[in-house]
């Protein structure tokens, strides 16, 4: 596959300092975090049988991040985010750690995992927010797009690879799956030891006495920045309503009526589909029409929603995921690349941190959602619903905010750049 025409080769854009430790370092960590997720979900649905349980871990991730995130955005901003990151992920490390010594118990509750799942919302909340900024800090000028593609490839890559290793891992010992994800986060951790950060970049913000303002910055630009408010609340709504992953250990279990292999298999779908389309879109990144495409996949998400949510067949259901994942993908390139290139340095880790809310409001508030509706009306019933939704937001979005719709290259958006 040839590079476009004006796009900065990929060679190049590897062979900028930092950036393959950067890549290494994020599928090992992803692939553990996944391969954790993966199983504690379905550890939470044995244990409990109840899908308003899988809600509440999806909450129990969320919170953390919501309550924190005027400390988190301010942190990242003033001072070493590589040092943050790491500090952050030796937290996830622990929750690793504690979720293996629990489960080699055999646990008969699962009042102790929500804990532990509140411990690694908390490593995440301020993860998200130093760790994201890096692949801009340390892209060539010209190749963020470039970089984000391969980022988001090692990052699919991992999302194929730790839900499939967790349905084999699951199968012997639930234990046996969280340690191999804690070995895996360590590694992530030793390869983010290697990125070199700019100088610059050491702090991002002089060490003042933070105040009120610096830490609701972030969210007062996303409010003064129509394209930035915009993408970053469609995907908000739109994984919200159409969050059926955190129900795919139910429609494992009672739609398709498969095992623990099968299910590993059809979470590692999701990472296939994302996988392929960033692989594509690392070596053909999207150039024109970005706001349209972004819209368009958020509607392709729901469709494929729909259809997840009223067949019976492990085939259909299994490309449903690739679909979804690979429209989801599309969607996460365009938002990550998009995000950075109208946020001045100063202000992404702050940024960074509202946006990290907003994703995780579509992630795991978005699980918590699809559990407790799916306890009462059932989890087709959710999933369709949900999937509807979505189509309508990517609508309602297309009509309501025409500097999304109106983006035509990722270059238009360096000029919008507010210091």
């Amino acid at each position: 596959m040839t590079d476009q025409p004006g796009a900065m080769p990929a060679r190049e854009a590897l062979s900028a300092p930092g950036v393959r430790p950067l890549l290494i370092s994020s599928f090992v960590l992803t692939t553990g975090v996944m391969l954790q997720a993966a199983a504690l979900g379905k550890h939470i649905f044995d244990i409990t049988d109840s899908e308003l349980d899988i809600g509440w871990l999806g909450l129990a991730e969320f919170m953390p991040a919501v309550l924190l995130v005027l400390i988190t955005g301010t942190i990242a901003d003033r001072l070493n985010r590589k040092k943050i990151s790491l500090v952050a992920q030796f937290g996830e490390f622990v929750s690793s750690i504690l979720l293996m010594f629990y489960a080699l118990t055999n646990p008969t509750s699962a009042g102790p995992m929500f804990a532990i799942a509140v411990l690694f919302g908390a490593s995440r909340a301020f993860l998200s927010p130093a760790l994201r900024p890096i692949a801009a800090m340390i892209a060539p000028s010209g190749g963020l797009p470039r970089v984000i593609g391969f980022y988001s490839a090692t990052w699919t890559g991992a999302a194929i690879l730790g839900p499939a290793v967790s349905g084999f891992l699951y199968a012997v010992d639930p234990a046996l799956a969280y340690g191999v994800a804690a070995i895996l986060i360590a590694g992530g951790m030793f390869f983010l030891s290697l990125v070199k950060l700019p100088p610059v970049a050491e702090p991002v913000v002089p060490l003042e006495r933070p105040t009120l303002r610096d830490a609701v910055e972030g969210l007062v630009f996303i409010r003064k920045t129509p394209v930035l408010l915009a993408a970053i609340s469609l995907d908000l709504f739109a994984v919200l309503f159409g969050g059926a992953v955190a129900l795919l250990p139910v429609i494992a279990e009672e739609q398709l009526k498969v095992g623990d292999v099968a299910y590993g298999w059809l979470r590692a779908a999701g990472g296939i589909g994302a996988a392929t389309m960033a692989i594509f879109l690392a070596f053909r990144p999207i150039r024109r029409h970005v706001g349209r495409t972004l819209l368009v996949v958020v509607a392709i998400f729901g469709i494929s929603t729909i259809v997840l949510g009223t067949t019976h067949s492990y085939l259909v259901a299994f490309i449903a995921m690739l679909v979804i994942f690979a429209a989801d993908m599309v969607s996460v390139f365009i938002r990550s690349s998009l995000v950075p290139l109208v946020t001045p340095d100063d202000k992404r880790g702050r940024v960074s941190a509202v946006e990290n809310v907003f994703i995780g409001a579509s992630n795991e508030l978005g699980a918590f959602e699809s559990g407790a509706v799916s306890s009462l009306v059932g989890t087709p019933a959710t999933v369709i619903g949900g999937g509807i939704a979505t189509m309508v937001v990517a609508g309602v979005w297309w009509v309501a905010f025409p500097s999304l719709r109106g983006i035509d290259r990722f270059e238009d958006l360096e000029d919008r750049i507010e210091t």
